[in-house]
């Protein structure tokens, strides 16, 4: 008898599931794991380093091409702050990124992004909303400054 494969919903019980699935779709390269874990919408976002925002499903899908086409993003999440309610999940990450070398012969070099993953309770489990990622800093820290004030800018 041939065992079908678990759907994917039951995968993506928590944010967290889904967190870990987003960030092994990344470095495996597989674009259909990775555009299952998304929201079926075309108001979804995804911003990457340097790059103009993907807005919905098919651009995000032809962004995340392109860049599989280099190959798999050697990326791990080193920090996970967390915000959960019932319905919204935002998850502030602070990625390791390995990148190659700039000069020829030189081995990667590690690039720190922070990102910011939004996922919402949906009827098929948690989804993905937003990932919006920017250039870390050289701090090896991890921690995350906080104000001591409301102000938002």
């Amino acid at each position: 008898m041939v065992r079908r494969k678990a759907p994917l919903a039951v995968l993506m019980a928590s944010p967290d599931e889904i967190e870990a699935q987003l960030y092994e779709a990344l470095q495996t390269a597989d674009l259909e794991r990775l555009m299952a874990l998304w929201v079926a919408d075309e108001m979804v976002r995804c911003i990457l380093p340097g790059q103009p925002p993907l807005v919905g499903a098919t651009a995000i899908r032809a962004g995340f091409g392109a860049l599989f086409a280099r190959g798999p993003v050697a990326v791990q999440a080193a920090d996970v702050q967390r915000l959960h309610t019932e319905q919204l999940a935002v998850h502030q990450v602070r990625e390791r990124v390995l990148v190659p070398g700039a000069a020829e012969g030189s081995g990667p070099q590690v690039a720190w992004v922070m990102a910011t993953n939004v996922y919402l309770r949906t009827a098929e489990g948690w989804r993905l909303v937003l990932h919006h990622a920017s250039p870390g800093t050289a701090d090896e820290s991890g921690h995350v400054h906080h104000s001591d004030t409301n102000t938002l800018h």
